[in-house]
């Protein structure tokens, strides 16, 4: 459950300025993606059925990339650069000028936690309507590189130690820090000012604002929270077992609340905000991307790959990639088809094997069976495409459109050299390379009158025996 009425006191700081060494990467940590929507913009995600009254989010490494990122997201997001990273602490420094004056209690959180969850955070709004302040902690078999709790007699949180500052006996402790806060305003601001660096790193710690806050007998309520929850992720084998939760919650969400038959989870690979309608089927080797739609009753698989798709209701998609396609209701795709960006079909109709398209408008009842390319075209209704035709649409400087009309038929091999319009109801005759308008229900042939030569064919092997 999350707070009611909406947290309207509340700030949450999201801490974004690192770079992520560990990652070995060129790309600022936070801005890679696990199931389809980079670490930050999850956290993002979590903080929203709250209701905040505002978000900041601190950033530093590849700031305006961060700063593009998290102004994506559908949400008031401030954005504070930490332009010398010196430390946890000194980020939310940097934040708390940026606060409003209608702001009561601070929700730090790190913006490297993309599992984290709405339920996990409730339990801090909880504890701060008691006391001022808050923390997760979770407990870790290897709490290798997390700072450790140290508990005080009444179970409250006496202070945080950092790995590498922490002697043997605390490396022990197996309670570790999940670096998410919720504090009063007052009381964090006056920690803030206290930080110092006197530690290994040499950086202001926020964690010992904790140390701090008991020092002036506040107590910390430390809230335990499931690591599979707010552990963060600090490397690539981490990305990957993190994307795998997310997928693995969406798809139990779609086969549990929407009704949707997942046949192999393990070899099905569903993005967070990919929609799919009840009574769906995803087939093994399914990978559905960010931004698609599936349809109701819709059977997609095996071995589709769609990208910012959207797919009507009792369609099939099979073995087909996808990019920024849109499918009719009842439409049916593959094998082996690739619906290029921009391309739109109608009900009821039919792209099959080996057909590629792009930029194309495929009306209700057209068929594409096979072998074919549609390129920058506008098809009409109930037009057949058979075997082999491409459509010539780039004549190397400029693009152009080719257009056929309701009804029409182009046969198996023929080449549509565009700009060109086939007529409603006109047949091309198969073969043919199309470089003019073909009138409503003409017939078009164009192509080299055949002749036959009677007794070539023997001539020549008597000729090739001879040698």
């Amino acid at each position: 459950m999350t707070p009611s009425p909406p947290a309207h006191d509340v700030a949450a700081v999201i801490l974004a300025a690192g770079q992520g060494t560990r990652f070995r990467s060129d790309t600022a940590k936070v801005l890679h993606r696990a199931a389809g929507r980079s670490l930050v913009a999850h956290v993002l995600e979590a903080i929203r059925p709250f209701g905040l009254g505002q978000v900041i989010v601190v950033v530093g490494h590849q700031a305006d990339a961060v700063t593009a990122d998290v102004q994506a997201v559908s949400m008031d997001v401030t954005t504070v650069v930490q332009a010398q990273q010196r430390g946890t602490g000194h980020a939310v420094q940097q934040a708390f000028p940026a606060l409003k004056d209608s702001i009561r209690r601070v929700m730090v959180l790190p913006g490297d936690t993309p599992l984290l969850t709405a339920e996990a955070l409730t339990g801090l709004f909880a504890a701060t309507e008691e006391q001022p302040v808050a923390m997760l902690t979770m407990h870790l078999p290897d709490p290798t590189g997390y700072g450790r709790v140290l508990r005080d007699a009444d179970g409250g949180v006496a202070r945080i130690v950092e790995h590498k500052d922490a002697t043997a006996d605390e490396r022990a402790i197996t309670e570790a820090n999940a670096g998410m806060y919720l504090v009063t305003r007052d009381l964090l601001g006056a920690a803030l000012e206290r930080l110092d660096d006197d530690n290994a790193q040499g950086e202001l710690y926020l964690t010992d604002i904790v140390a701090l806050l008991r020092q002036a007998d506040h107590r910390v309520m430390p809230v335990l929270a499931a690591p599979e929850v707010v552990a963060g992720v600090n490397d690539r084998a981490q990305l990957a077992d993190a994307a795998s939760v997310l997928r693995r919650r969406h798809l139990e969400h779609l086969m549990r609340d929407v009704g949707v038959s997942v046949v192999d989870p393990a070899t099905t690979y569903v993005d967070v905000d990919v929609e799919v309608g009840r009574d769906a089927v995803l087939l093994p080797g399914t990978m559905l991307e960010s931004g698609t739609r599936i349809g109701e009753r819709t059977v997609v698989g095996p071995n589709a790959h769609l990208t910012a798709c959207t797919i009507g209701a009792d369609a099939t998609v099979h073995s087909t990639r996808g990019d920024q396609a849109e499918v009719g209701d009842g439409a049916k795709v593959g094998p082996f088809a690739h619906l290029r960006p921009g391309t739109r079909l109608g009900v009821g109709t039919k792209v099959g094997a080996y057909v590629e398209t792009k930029n194309l408008d495929l009306a209700a009842g057209s068929k594409v069976p096979h072998l074919a390319y549609l390129g920058d075209a506008t098809v009409g209704e109930g037009v057949n495409i058979a075997c082999g035709v491409i459509t010539v649409n780039y004549d190397g400087a400029d693009k152009h459109r080719t257009t056929i009309e309701d009804g029409a038929f182009v046969g198996c091999d023929t080449m549509l050299v565009a700009p060109v319009t086939i007529g409603a109801g006109a047949y091309v005759a198969a073969g043919s390379t199309i470089t003019h308008d073909v009138p409503a229900d003409a017939l078009a042939i164009a192509r080299a009158r055949q002749t036959n030569k009677e007794g070539w064919a023997r001539a020549r092997r008597q000729q090739g025996a001879g040698h």
